[in-house]
């Protein structure tokens, strides 16, 4: 993440994370540190995986005292493995003991969500099928799970309702039927959007087909089912499989040849990457 990301999108959910855990003083720092010292303390991995969010980990710090330093020997994307040490720490050690677990929080949830991730894209690897992430994301942590997941090796769907038209069941209910719903949404959006459809049964897909329909999302079909959509949609629309797509059954769906696989996995059932700050000592 760049500086104006930080700036313009991230601090101030970060802030509301250290306020969240320093509500008035960190009480335990406070009564063992009663100045200022300088300290140092070194970034452990204990379990292997993908790293993601360092530059959000630095942040915590910074904001608490800009004058934090860090020499870092990996970068976002990396392959760590336990017991690698991944950087040093340098500031006042009421700052690095109170940033501390904020920091970890979005360091192994991200990293956790990247390793996930790429875990999952390697089994596409040699197919022209990306992974995508979903909307099902934590409150107030979507910025950060979705850049994770690109850390990881996969795509980013529509970052939110405003970014990209999705017309999916309850839509097409309410607009009374896939034509009708394609047609509102062509004439409501601007000409750039993209119109995706969520389709159930192959009737649904014909119908979208028909409606012209830019993406055609295959959702919670059976792998023969699927097969038989793509034949029908030949080609006419970009596809999409979603629904249940696990790291169990992913490799399964990579014959289909399908644009996009969709999973909401990524974010909400990724553990967390085992990481910890150790051997903090004044320097």
């Amino acid at each position: 993440m760049n500086s104006i990301t930080m700036t313009l999108n991230v601090d101030e959910l970060i802030m509301s994370a250290l306020r969240e855990d320093i509500s008035s003083e960190d009480v335990t720092t406070n009564a063992v540190m009663r100045t200022a010292a300088k300290g140092t303390v070194d970034l452990i991995c204990k379990q292997d995986g993908i790293l993601a969010g360092l530059d959000v980990f630095k942040r915590v710090f910074t904001l608490l005292d800009a004058s934090t330093e860090f020499e870092m020997y990996v970068k976002d994307g990396d392959s760590i493995n336990q017991g690698d040490k991944l950087g040093t720490i340098t500031g006042d050690i009421r700052v690095l003991l109170s940033g501390e677990r904020t920091a970890l929080n979005y360091l192994q949830r991200m990293s956790g969500i990247a390793t996930y991730t790429n875990s999952l894209a390697k089994l596409l690897e040699g197919t022209k099928t990306k992974l995508l992430d979903t909307r099902k994301t934590t409150p107030n942590m979507r910025i950060f799970e979705k850049y994770a997941v690109k850390a990881g090796g996969g795509y980013n769907h529509r970052y939110n309702l405003s970014d990209g038209i999705l017309l999916k069941d309850n839509h097409i209910g309410a607009a009374g039927g896939v034509a009708k719903a394609v047609e509102m949404a062509k004439e409501y959006a601007p000409f750039v959007r993209k119109i995706e459809v969520e389709t159930e049964n192959l009737d649904m897909v014909r119908e979208a087909v028909e409606a012209g329909a830019d993406i055609i999302m295959l959702d919670n079909m059976s792998h023969d089912m699927m097969k038989e959509a793509i034949k029908i949609i030949d080609g006419r629309a970009e596809t999409e499989c979603s629904g249940n797509v696990t790291l169990e059954n992913a490799a399964a769906l990579a014959d289909l040849g399908v644009d996009y696989i969709s999973c909401g996995a990524l974010t909400h059932s990724a553990p967390i990457l085992d990481l910890s700050l150790k051997n903090l000592h004044a320097v």
